[in-house]
């Protein structure tokens, strides 16, 4: 992923360097796991490790000989390491080391990640709680419909958010696995007792059946998650978007000093982090497409996933990092405007009540039918401008033949609309801090 789009923490994980510290530590792991159990001499592992120098650029020089990674690596290695490197990769396969590395490597990326979602479910939390009942209103199909409070619509992404970290705390238990059994995935070289030892010292399960690979459904389900994530930040940005509109101006994303918003028009706020997070949510669903397409290989593996994860993988979780942590800082110090929402609560003259009217009427003995056709009589000559729903209704002779004036104006109160919100607060789930 280019600079622009990731941050330092994550892409870090994802550099060459760390890569090989891995790839090494993997060695390392079964050559003392071998010594555990009396197959290589006393120390071996240690004298590698103190020796061992990673020069990514000698790799990078030997693998244009050779071409192939790991046998590059491991000649860099023992360049340095000398005669010691040759307790190294005894009985393993390139996967071994690949796979188990990229496991770790996962599950380093993953706990960056998940305390990224973490912090930006509290900051949405909070958000809401403090616009508990800041009224306004609610739409569907983009249309008004009821009174909601900002701090629902909130707490509903908060709660979505509290779902993708279960989600990926699930995916990254499944993916934090290794294997050490050999080309084939036998253990016909190495054993199931130096397998365990090695992948416990890295923190990884062992794959409990393998071939040359770690099996992709793994992968693929981490991929996918990682776009389900995508797909909810790209949600509640699409939402600010449409709150930061200027016929509606509800909420904005912040604009900080000395930003400027366009190079032609100086009045410009345009909701650019927001519709960055957007944008990139479109490559986290390609991603999980790749991922998809990773788990079939021919026989016992063929190489056809490599190249895809060596994009994909760290792309996907930069990517994902990038879009946590600007939409934390959009949601943070939102601009939040109330009045501009009791504004457009106001606009449509009470339609945003014509439901409480409708059952109004049903309680008071008319017909459903009956009822429907009263206020759906008024409300749409109010939206076509003939004047205010309230207004219309009150006109209306059948309309006050049933529920007089003072249970009219009943139904045009804001606060019968609310009386649940607390019971909503408390369904939901409280992120740890």
């Amino acid at each position: 992923m280019i600079d622009r789009y990731s941050r330092s923490e994550m892409a870090s994980l994802w550099s060459d360097e760390h890569r090989l510290a891995l790839w090494l530590d993997v060695e390392l792991a079964v050559t003392a796991a071998r010594e555990s159990l009396g197959f290589a001499p006393p120390g071996a592992a240690e004298g590698v490790r103190r020796k061992a120098r990673l020069d990514p650029v000698r790799m990078e020089a030997i693998e244009a000989e050779v071409r192939h990674d790991v046998i590059a690596f491991l000649s860099m290695v023992a360049e340095s390491a000398g005669d010691g490197a040759r307790e190294l990769h005894v009985g393993m396969t390139s996967s071994d080391l690949v796979d188990t590395a990229l496991a770790c490597q996962m599950v380093e990326a993953g706990r960056v990640l998940l305390a990224g979602v973490r912090e930006l479910r509290r900051v949405a939390w909070d958000l809401a709680q403090k616009h508990r009942r800041t009224p306004m209103v609610g739409r569907t199909h983009g249309v008004h419909a009821e009174p909601i409070t900002f701090g629902l619509k909130v707490l509903l992404w908060s709660e979505e958010l509290g779902r993708q970290v279960e989600r990926l705390e699930r995916a990254l238990e499944d993916v934090a696995v290794g294997k050490i059994s050999g080309a084939v995935g036998t253990l016909a070289h190495l054993g199931p007792d130096v397998e365990r030892r090695a992948l416990e010292t890295l923190g990884l399960r062992a794959e409990p059946v393998a071939n040359q690979v770690v099996q992709r459904d793994r992968h693929a389900q981490l991929v996918c998650a990682l776009a389900v994530l995508g797909g909810t930040l790209d949600k509640i940005a699409l939402e600010v978007r449409h709150l930061q509109r200027t016929e509606v101006r509800e909420a904005e994303e912040p604009f900080r000093e000395g930003q400027k918003g366009s190079s032609a028009m100086p009045h410009k706020r345009n909701p650019v982090q927001c519709e960055r997070i957007c944008g990139l949510a479109r490559l986290l669903r390609g991603y999980a497409q790749a991922a998809l397409e990773n788990q079939a290989l021919w026989h016992e593996r063929d190489i056809s996933h490599s190249s895809v994860e060596r994009v994909i993988l760290p792309d996907a979780f930069m990517v994902a990092d990038f879009m946590v942590h600007e939409l934390t800082a959009v949601l943070r110090d939102l601009r939040v405007y109330p009045e501009n929402m009791r504004r457009n609560l106001d606009a449509g003259g009470g339609l945003i009540h014509s439901q409480r009217v409708l059952l109004a009427l049903t309680s008071a003995g008319v017909t459903r039918d009956e009822a429907y056709r009263l206020v759906q009589k008024s409300a749409l000559a109010a939206l076509d401008g003939g004047g205010s729903f309230r207004a219309l209704l009150e006109a209306d002779p059948r309309v006050q033949e049933v529920l007089g004036r003072d249970g009219l104006a009943a139904c045009f109160e804001l606060d019968p609309a609310f009386r649940h919100v607390d019971d909503l607060f408390e369904r939901a789930e409280e992120p740890v801090r």
